[in-house]
């Protein structure tokens, strides 16, 4: 994968720092705070970047920097107005229910846009394939920051992780793994389903939803919320993919193409509970002190979630919308 290329000061210094090395000048640039940094795009590219060097890396770029000293203070930089945003906007008191219950009570009360039934009924081939291109970010990488967690873990709370895992890598069937089976229905809509490929294209937002994942994949300290995120990805996801399903074969997707979606509503059917009670459940069992992590996961997923379903129905919606070709 080539690097991206930057979109302001912060990926301008990354992008020289991983071609030139130590030959690069300084050690970054100062990383204003902002009001809004899931909006801001420089910002969020550069975290993009700085994540992808634990993940595989890009081409022409060598590998003993993902442990670069400048590297590693600017990322650290970089994260700061990042994770104070999120602590502001998505930390939620705790009390003494089960985790299960408080996850499914964030859920409920979550109010965000109605994303999947405009998919269902309402979207053209070109805003279907367009919500399809920015999920391509994290879906052709899906799973694996949460599998990030499996060496953090231990008895149920591992066993438990491991089971949603498996069978989002397929089971060991590589055919059946999720990632490929979202590049089956990329290439339906004709698009390039080369890992990173639209990074370039997408928005600020877009990056956001994959880079809150590698925050509390890469951070030891994140452990609780990493959890807590992935069971309200878990949690949320059955009935919206019977709706993309329903969706994109309106639009005429064969089966095939439109497996991704319902190979979901079945699967997380199941992961919900895992995720909720044998994950969450016996992780805070095991570290009473993790429950608030982990309700702060599962809001950071239900919030980005929502913002980026709103950027793409303000997109669609709105009277003087119009419609954005990608390549």
């Amino acid at each position: 994968m080539q690097l991206p290329p930057p979109r302001g000061p912060l990926t301008a210094w990354l992008n020289d720092r991983l071609t030139h090395g130590d030959t690069a000048s300084g050690g970054g640039p100062e990383v204003g705070v902002r009001d809004l940094p899931y909006a801001d795009d420089d910002l969020q590219l550069a975290l993009w970047v700085s994540y992808e060097l634990q993940y595989r890396g890009f081409d022409g770029v060598d590998p003993e920097l993902q442990w670069d000293p400048a590297i590693v203070a600017f990322r650290s930089r970089a994260e700061r107005p990042w994770i104070g945003w999120l602590q502001a906007t998505c930390r939620v008191p705790a009390d003494e229910r089960p985790v299960a219950e408080q996850l499914r009570g964030l859920i409920t009360e979550a109010d965000g846009p109605r994303f999947a039934p405009y998919l269902r009924r309402h979207a053209t081939r070109e805003q279907f394939r367009e919500f399809v291109l920015n999920r391509s970010v994290y879906q052709l990488k899906e799973a694996d920051p949460h599998s990030f967690g499996i060496a953090r873990l231990d008895g149920p709370a591992k066993a438990a992780l491991v089971e949603i895992e498996a069978d989002e890598y397929g089971g060991g069937r590589a055919e059946r793994m999720h990632s490929e089976l979202f590049r089956t229905t990329m290439r339906w809509l004709d698009l390039d389903d080369t890992y990173g490929r639209y990074v370039p294209d997408v928005p600020a937002v877009t990056l956001a939803l994959s880079n809150v994942m590698s925050l509390f994949a890469i951070h030891c300290r994140w452990t609780a919320a990493l959890l807590g995120h992935l069971a309200a990805l878990e949690m949320t996801s059955t009935l919206p993919n019977r709706q993309y399903a329903t969706g994109a074969i309106r639009l005429g997707a064969s089966e095939e193409a439109a497996r991704y979606f319902t190979e979901h509503v079945e699967a997380d059917a199941v992961h919900e509970q895992i995720a909720a009670h044998d994950l969450c459940g016996s992780y805070v069992r095991q570290h009473p002190e993790a429950l608030p992590g982990v309700l702060f996961g599962a809001r950071c997923a239900l919030t980005l979630d929502d913002l980026f379903a709103d950027n793409l129905l303000t997109k669609w919606t709105a009277p003087d919308r119009t419609t954005v070709r990608y390549g």
